[in-house]
């Protein structure tokens, strides 16, 4: 059998950890891009059909005070 030791990490410095991880973002940003803004028009509601909901979730969400009532 092997003894294990385990030590707790030192404390984390928070303000150096929080500057180093401000950093990597920042390095970051030129690699990341960002999706053309996308506008979708309203559905209208005669076009929703097919949608289900099983008893269960229905009983589950009647029983919610947010939305049973």
């Amino acid at each position: 059998m092997m003894n294990l030791t385990v030590h707790a990490p030192a404390p984390a410095d928070i303000e150096v950890d929080l500057a180093s991880l401000l950093g990597d973002c920042a390095r970051m940003v030129p690699h990341w891009t960002a999706p053309d803004r996308i506008v979708s028009a309203p559905v209208s509601p005669s076009l929703i059909h097919g949608v289900t909901v099983p008893p269960s979730s229905a009983r589950l969400l009647d029983a919610m005070a947010d939305y049973g009532d």
